[in-house]
């Protein structure tokens, strides 16, 4: 229907998480609508990406240098990390102001139904290479509360009590959202709610 310059960027952008046809040709046609200038902007922004982001050696977070500022912070404490499936997770535990320790990023999470296979796909191996250094105290899984969450940190507790029984190993405290309904509530949320009442 589209010409294949335009078809082949709709399909090139929705590869893009929660991009879908409409979307995409949406993005096309407003960029070919507004002219050169932002069209250009856009491919200045992704060439300095490219060229300027790579993955921090230590913790695998994006920056523009390795290690990454909060790996080469002596303000931080490196003795313990926190491990979280993803680069925005990091964002969201630093707007608390809570936090002053280290990060691992996972770069996914393992599927419940494929445990021994998704195991590869994530950087337990570089986390595992960190621990060794007998520097770690204590590690944080900071992980989502869903099936794929608790499988990934099912598996990392296990191994790492297994391998490194001398680090201590937490996970966040959970339970309800303020102004939560019960009725509305999963039963793994309600259910840990219950379990860590105090």
């Amino acid at each position: 229907m589209y010409s294949a310059p335009i078809n082949n960027l709709i399909e090139a952008l929705k590869k893009l998480p929660s991009v879908g046809q409409k979307t995409a040709e949406r993005f096309v046609f407003h960029w070919l609508a507004s002219g050169k200038k932002e069209v250009n902007e856009l491919r200045e922004s992704l060439d300095d990406l490219l060229k300027k982001v790579k993955s921090c050696e230590i913790c695998w977070n994006f920056s523009d240098a390795s290690p990454c500022s909060i790996c080469a912070s002596s303000k931080r404490d490196q003795s313990i990390v926190c491990v979280v499936a993803e680069v925005p997770d990091i964002t969201a535990i630093e707007k608390t102001n809570e936090y002053s320790g280290a990060y691992h990023v996972l770069r996914g999470l393992v599927d419940a139904a494929e445990e021994n296979n998704a195991i590869g796909d994530i950087k337990t191996n570089e986390l595992w290479k960190r621990l060794e250094t007998k520097k770690i105290k204590e590690v944080i899984l900071a992980l989502n509360q869903d099936m794929p969450g608790e499988t990934t940190a099912m598996y990392l507790e296990r191994e790492i009590k297994k391998k490194w029984p001398a680090i201590k190993v937490t996970r966040l405290a959970r339970g309800l959202p303020m102004g939560s309904d019960l009725q509305y509530a999963d039963e793994v949320t309600l259910g840990s709610a219950l379990k860590n009442r105090h």
